[in-house]
């Protein structure tokens, strides 16, 4: 078998190669022979068939399933003897057959660039210091109690917090428009989940008042008739409530399947810690995985880039259609997820030389670690961990967690780090803390 390369340019190679005549002829021949033997055909005994009966009737047919099979251990064989890795499969050019009965046929395909590991002591990490306090899990006792809020009719004006239910009636240019009518309609204010204006409308309003609310849609209002105009609200307000939180008592703790009020405290403060743990190595990583990408000098082969862009298309299909989403409204244009495809090779080409070079590995302590960790937070653990053993390809998914995390880990240990202390509400509320750079 001859085998020559050729480097067009960057990471593409065309690898040519020539198989000997007998290699085709022999094994079609011994396929022809082995049909011989149960071969019927008018006019010849069963397993009587002459061979060149047979190459004639099946020759073709047998002499291109040979080719094929043919071509794909010898580019397989070429391949090895080359020490070439794809990046991506290869794409065979018509093969062709010569005078001499020698099959010759083309491969072109990417490789895999040469991945240096980018120096961890370059990278500047910032590792935040966070401490729960007892105010914290008040504040997280806090959301449960608004979750389990009750409504008591209250007289007088309606206020923040409060919820009034109400009739209304919409009308743009004087004319009712559809979708703006409703009875019995039930409005939180503060809530923000009307229109800008109509929830202001509401404050002071009591029981038995008719108030006219004026607002106006916003551009990009899905309903396009709609959309910028200005809309007038008749109303009736049917009544006003007020929330009425539970109390943190004993009761509370056991209709949330806890034994005392300390019992709720401390699962609330271990939950918490979990989530403060998994934001906390979701903030080292973001910082790890940034620097590598914009630090990056690798030319990242096409075929691979192209097929993670397909990949993220797909995820993204499958998941607005979760949503509702017609399959046939479904039109994505791969080109606007080029860029994170080409992030996701890069940084997956990078992880896995760091893997191969340290000998990392997910061992099963840590892979078991990882699955109750993400049980944790369900009423029943056991059965999210049962789905994860029970099918192989999830609990590799969370074998891949496991290793990405310890390179992670492997680069932030070695880079530059400074602590930066951090409130409990800052680490988990961005925006609370920009807030606060703000107003210092």
């Amino acid at each position: 078998m001859d085998v020559s390369v050729e480097s067009p340019g960057g990471l593409e190679r065309r690898l040519t190669v020539t198989v000997p005549d007998d290699r085709v002829t022999s094994q079609v021949d011994q396929r022809l022979e082995q049909m011989r033997k149960n071969a019927r055909i008018d006019g010849f005994r069963p397993g009587k068939v002459p061979l060149s009966v047979m190459r004639k009737r099946y020759g073709p047919q047998v002499r291109e399933e040979v080719v094929g099979e043919v071509i794909q251990s010898s580019l397989i064989e070429a391949l090895g003897q080359q020490e070439l890795n794809p990046a991506g499969t290869p794409q065979v050019e018509a093969p062709q057959i010569g005078d001499d009965g020698r099959l010759t046929f083309t491969a072109r395909f990417e490789v895999y660039p040469e991945v240096t590991v980018p120096d961890a002591a370059s990278l500047e990490v910032e590792r935040p210091q966070v401490t729960i306090e007892e105010g914290d899990v008040d504040r997280t006792l806090d959301m449960i109690r608004e979750q389990r809020k009750e409504w008591v009719e209250k007289e007088g004006p309606a206020e923040e917090g409060d919820r009034v239910t109400l009739d209304f009636k919409g009308y743009v240019d004087g004319e009712a428009f559809e979708g703006g009518e409703a009875n019995d309609f039930a409005v939180e204010i503060g809530s923000a989940n009307m229109i800008e204006g109509f929830e202001d409308g509401l404050r002071g309003a009591s029981a038995g008042e008719h108030p006219e609310l004026e607002v106006t849609f916003p551009e990009d209002y899905p309903v396009e008739d709609l959309a910028g105009k200005t809309a007038r609200f008749e109303t009736t307000v049917k009544k006003v409530e007020a929330a009425q939180l539970p109390e943190v008592t004993e009761e509370f703790a056991t209709s949330l399947g806890m034994d005392s009020v300390q019992a709720l405290r401390d699962e609330v403060r271990a939950n918490m810690e979990r989530e403060l743990n998994q934001r906390l190595r979701e903030r080292v990583k973001d910082q790890v995985m940034e620097q590598l990408w914009q630090n990056h000098q690798l030319d990242l082969p096409q075929g691979l880039v192209d097929q993670e862009a397909d990949n993220l298309v797909e995820q993204m299909r499958q998941q607005m259609q979760s949503q509702g989403a017609a399959a046939q409204d479904v039109n994505l244009d791969r080109s606007m997820f080029d860029e994170q495809a080409r992030r996701r090779v890069a940084l997956g080409l990078i992880l896995s030389k760091v893997v191969e070079e340290e000998g990392l590995q997910a061992d099963r302590d840590e892979v078991r670690a990882k699955v109750e960790e993400i049980a944790a937070p369900y009423e029943q653990p056991q059965q999210v961990i049962d789905y994860y053993y029970g099918d192989r390809q999830r609990l590799a998914e969370i074998e891949s967690l496991v290793l990405e995390g310890k390179v992670v880990e492997w680069f932030a240990e070695r880079a530059q780090v400074t602590e930066k202390p951090l409130s409990f509400q800052e680490l988990m509320n961005p925006g609370a803390e920009e807030a606060e750079g703000e107003n210092a």
